[in-house]
Formats: structure tokens, sequence, C-alpha cells
């Protein structure tokens, strides 16, 4: 079985954005998470990308229209956080056309950016965002924040992945990690973005600092 950096390679997407940084948040929208990391975003000035999961948005699509509203961008995580790479290949692409037509449902639009759960595509997953017109996207710096780690190691870990061109993953909802609260995540968002700053990196959305579209 192919490892994570050959099977990046094999199924290509973006892994670093062509100017600054971007934060992104994972496994959302939750009522006990999203609006924490929203308000710390908010605190920090920071624009951001959140990667939605379809059966949490099924539940909460009015969380995810206060993230759009508060300037942020929406994008797609999958429907049932599901490894795509365990799934026969009608159910991959299932999970994937499901999950575009919750979106298109709850935000009524169609989504640019898709990253599979664990960020794994398989075969059929990963032929689906083609044919959907979706565009992969992976990461280059994260948190660990699925653990039970604390705001500042959180903080350390991304800091020293934090270049030109990075792409942060975070997540603002503990239903599909190990760890009780988002609360040391949201702690973490202004320090990261104190050292964005500091590094003379701009913050924003994952198309905003990509480009190709809005």
């Amino acid at each position: 079985m192919l490892d994570t950096a050959e099977r990046w390679r094999y199924m290509p997407g973006l892994e670093q954005v062509s100017r600054g940084a971007c934060l992104t948040f994972d496994d959302g929208p939750d009522p006990d998470g999203t609006p924490l990391v929203l308000d710390a975003l908010d605190a920090a000035g920071v624009r951001s990308t959140f990667f939605v999961v379809g059966e949490q948005l099924m539940r909460h699509h009015a969380i995810a229209r206060e993230v759009a509203a508060r300037g942020h961008e929406l994008a797609l995580h999958g429907f049932e956080h599901a490894h795509h790479e365990d799934m026969p290949g009608r159910m991959a692409r299932d999970d994937v056309a499901r999950a575009v037509g919750t979106f298109e449902a709850a935000v009524g639009r169609k989504p640019r950016w898709f990253r599979p759960p664990y960020g794994r595509f398989s075969e059929h997953s990963y032929e689906a965002c083609a044919d959907l017109g979706l565009q992969p996207a992976y990461w280059s710096s994260w948190g660990l924040d699925w653990e039970d780690i604390s705001a500042e190691r959180i903080v350390d870990l991304v800091a020293s992945d934090l270049a030109e061109g990075a792409i942060v993953v975070l997540h603002d909802s503990v239903r599909y990690g190990h760890r009780p609260s988002v609360e040391p995540t949201a702690k973490s968002v202004g320090p990261i973005a104190a050292r964005a700053a500091e590094a003379g990196l701009e913050l924003g959305t994952l198309s905003e600092m990509a480009g190709g579209g809005p």
C-alpha cells in the first residue's frame, strides 16, 4: 500500500499556495468548536478556509453560513469522514458526490476545493473530484491538534513549518479526533497569526493565497 507521500505524488493536489500562507480547519461545522475558532480568527484579523464534512453540514448548516458571513471560505472534506481507500469504488465516488450535493443545498453554490478525510484519496474518489470539477487540496504543516495537546504545542508544531506557501491544517471539531475540546486550537490561532506576522507572511483563504478564482 502506498504511504501518504507516495499517494500524494500519484494523486497530486495543492500542497502549497503561491503567496503568503493559509490556515485551514477540518471536520466542522461544529456547534461546540467552530464558534470558538471563528471568534479567535476575528480577534486575530485572519480569514481562513473551513473544510466541512457533509454529515456535519446537514446538521449545522447555519454555522456554515456564519463561517461564510464572517468572510471565510467553505470547502469540502467528504460526506462521512471515512477512509476512501477502504471503500468500494462506487461508495467512494458516492461519498464525494453526496458531499457536493449537500454543500450546494446548504451553501447555495458549488465548492472549489476538496480535501479527502485523513488526506488520502482512493483512485475512485480522486476521479470523482475531477469529474465534478473539484480541486484536490492537501497541506504542508499541521498542529497535531486532533490529539489532546496544549495550545503551546500546537503553535510550536505549526511554526516549525510556517513559511511562504504554507497550508496549515487544524481542526474545529473533536468529533473525529481524540481530544475533549477545541479550545487549545482556538487558543493557538492568535499566536500562530503573530508568528506569521513576525515572518512577514500574509494569511488568507486558500483561494486568496492560491489564486485562480474567488
